[in-house]
């Protein structure tokens, strides 16, 4: 028996496999073969053809941010703040933190739509402190009965070397104010020589995997993510999510893992976009070497109505959010929207029942 084909058995005997199988099987199996052996995992986790998602939205409190991403076309300088609120032009775009009317106007229509939850993430502001983040969770939980799914492991990163705080101590901080999630935002590629090259001034993946780590060890549980189709090779995409699977033997706090693909316009790194095939085969792979992930998403911002759809036969069980707004991948040029409508149709077309959960997978 070939390599090939005795990696192909491990995993239809549910057995783990490590780097050099995950990527012997990548560079060396079909596509089909791919698709099926995701697929039937995708089954051995979830019997029922139930594909769910949620009804959220994405909430920028700033757009200035100190990190300066190479692959961002969403922030601006910290010097070039303006004022406050998103309104304006897109031609006309300036550095803004968002006024609480303004908050609460986007909160308000998110529970009119049946949202259960808000995304709030932004860029990492130099001017603030725990304070300013303590202000705004506590004024949406005294405000507004709605989960918040809130700040990636880079921002709390930040606040926690802002405000000479251990990460525990931030998070801990952040929950009593309200915080009751964490996204995977921020990860890139967990391969530090790649993050040098991409997000220099973000935190190292040993101090993301750290923040995911506390927030766990606190009973908060977290998604996880991978922005793949930059400056990275194979090799990083499993080494990334080689780490990912050790914390989440450790800790078990991850929720669903979502990769999508960088979106190069308007943005610093020049490559080639990455094809739906290539998406796909990394989805059906996170679903076969991510053996302790119960949940594996479909990135329909990033792939569009079509391949998300095709994605369910991949080994994704989830659709993600309907975001009712998104602002990052927008800055670079995609846009695609999906209202709840659409997004169960899809769903529904494709054979699988939809169903809208919470943040932690509970069917509503």
């Amino acid at each position: 028996m070939n390599k090939v084909n005795h990696i192909i058995e491990k995993v239809k005997e549910n057995q783990r496999i490590n780097i050099n199988e995950g990527l012997v099987l990548f560079r060396q199996a079909d596509f089909l073969t791919l698709a099926s052996l995701a697929n039937r995992k995708r089954f051995f986790y979830h019997p029922k053809r139930i594909v769910t998602y949620v009804v959220d939205r994405n909430i920028n409190y700033t757009n200035i941010c100190a990190s300066g991403c190479r692959f961002c076309a969403f922030f601006e300088p910290p010097n070039k703040e303006y004022g406050q609120g998103q309104g304006q032009a897109k031609d006309q775009r300036r550095g803004y933190i968002i006024s609480k009317e303004e908050l609460s106007d986007k909160i308000k229509e998110t529970l009119e739509l049946g949202g259960t939850q808000i995304l709030l993430q932004g860029g990492m502001h130099p001017d603030l402190d725990i304070d300013y983040y303590v202000d705004l969770l506590t004024y949406i939980k005294k405000n507004f009965d709605i989960h918040i799914h809130g700040f990636s492991p880079p921002e709390i990163d930040f606040i926690a070397k802002k405000s000479s705080l251990s990460i525990a101590e931030t998070i801990s901080i952040m929950e009593k104010a309200g915080l009751a999630s964490i996204p995977g935002g921020g990860a890139e590629i967990l391969c530090d020589d790649i993050r040098q090259k991409v997000s220099p001034n973000k935190c190292s993946s040993l101090e993301w995997l750290e923040v995911m780590r506390q927030a766990h060890l606190m009973g908060m549980r977290s998604s996880a993510t991978m922005m793949f189709g930059h400056l990275e090779k194979d090799v990083h995409i499993f080494e990334h999510m080689d780490k990912l699977r050790k914390l989440q033997d450790e800790t078990h706090g991850f929720t669903a893992f979502i990769p999508w693909t960088f979106q190069p316009d308007n943005t610093k790194i020049s490559v080639k976009k990455k094809t739906s095939v290539e998406y796909l085969r990394v989805l059906a792979m996170s679903r076969i070497f991510l053996d302790n992930f119960d949940n594996i998403q479909a990135s329909w911002v990033t792939q569009g109505d079509k391949i998300a759809q095709t994605a369910l036969f991949f080994g994704a069980n989830d659709m993600g959010s309907t975001m009712i707004e998104e602002n990052v991948v927008a800055s670079a040029g995609v846009d695609f929207m999906l209202p709840k409508e659409e997004l169960t149709r899809l769903i529904a077309t494709a054979g699988f029942e939809p169903k809208q959960r919470d943040c932690y997978y509970n069917l509503l």
